[in-house]
């Protein structure tokens, strides 16, 4: 089993990204958490952004207990802010790369992480439900990087999508087919942006954050890491390294393609999630 790497910095690369200004929405918690303080920590000055004041200013507050520690080349953990943003609401979403702008100078890198899910099947989902999906999963990540361009010399755009988009399991959509829209999207941007700004997807699989502790009973958690090659899921740590990788200049002649972070799981047959398609229409 590799080991798991709790903390997101703990293999940061430091001065990575020493005067750079990284915007990493939906980061006030889970994944987006983890990769603004991987990001901050090879020291790129970070805007931290959700909708929760509390939560957004917890994680700068983490950072800035960094910001006096110097790494072994004299380099220092950037700094961070908060800026509160709908990532519905296209004024915001404007107002969140202006922001970045006026405060750092620059915009250098943009994550996109912000995402909702409605526990919805295909012909359950409602209007609301795909509304609610599709403007803060993918047409956010569509208008935060045409935002963020406005701003950028050159950089890397990392979009976070997810393993739904190569396989998936019942009532999960939208979610499911945006996130294989966000490949799409990215690829279509790699084509648009470049050669001044990179774009990449990163495709986690099962990540071990507050609500996958929750979903998944007591006995259940054991049973879905051992279905991994690696012997465990990710954490945000490994998500975060994959980002900090593709956002670098180590993956300078990368772009318009999709990461897969999952621990080997799509290499593995899994199908006890699923009904018994051989019966279920006999039922009805």
């Amino acid at each position: 089993m590799t080991r798991r790497h709790e903390s997101p910095t703990e293999h940061a690369v430091s001065g990575r990204f020493a005067g750079e200004t990284a915007i990493v929405t939906g980061s006030t918690r889970g994944i987006g958490a983890g990769i603004a303080e991987r990001l901050a920590d090879e020291g790129a000055n970070v805007v931290v952004s959700g909708r929760t004041v509390e939560a957004g200013e917890a994680v700068v507050d983490r950072i800035a207990d960094r910001t006096a520690d110097e790494s072994t080349d004299g380099s220092r953990t950037g700094d961070a802010t908060f800026v509160r943003a709908d990532m519905r609401d296209p004024d915001d979403v404007a107002a969140l790369a202006e922001a970045a702008a006026e405060r750092y100078g620059s915009v250098d890198v943009l994550v996109n992480n912000a995402g909702v899910q409605t526990e919805t099947a295909a012909d359950e989902a409602t209007l609301d439900d795909w509304e609610f999906v599709v403007e803060t999963d993918f047409r956010a990540y569509w208008l935060a990087a045409r935002a963020a361009l406005a701003h950028m010399d050159r950089g890397a755009i990392v979009n976070v999508s997810s393993n739904h988009a190569y396989a998936t399991m019942p009532a999960h959509f939208p979610y499911n087919a945006v996130k294989a829209g966000i490949n799409g999207m990215t690829r279509s941007l790699a084509v648009d942006f470049g050669p001044r700004v990179r774009v990449n997807t990163v495709v986690p699989g099962w990540v071990e954050i507050e609500r996958t502790r929750e979903e998944l009973p007591e006995g259940r958690f054991e049973e879905v890491e051992s279905i991994h090659p690696t012997g465990r899921i990710g954490t945000p740590a490994d998500v975060a390294g994959a980002v900090s990788f593709l956002a670098s200049e180590d993956a300078a002649f990368i772009t318009g393609a999709a990461l897969l972070v999952d621990g080997g799981r799509g290499a593995v047959m899994q199908d006890d999630t699923l009904p018994n398609y051989r019966t279920r229409e006999r039922s009805k």
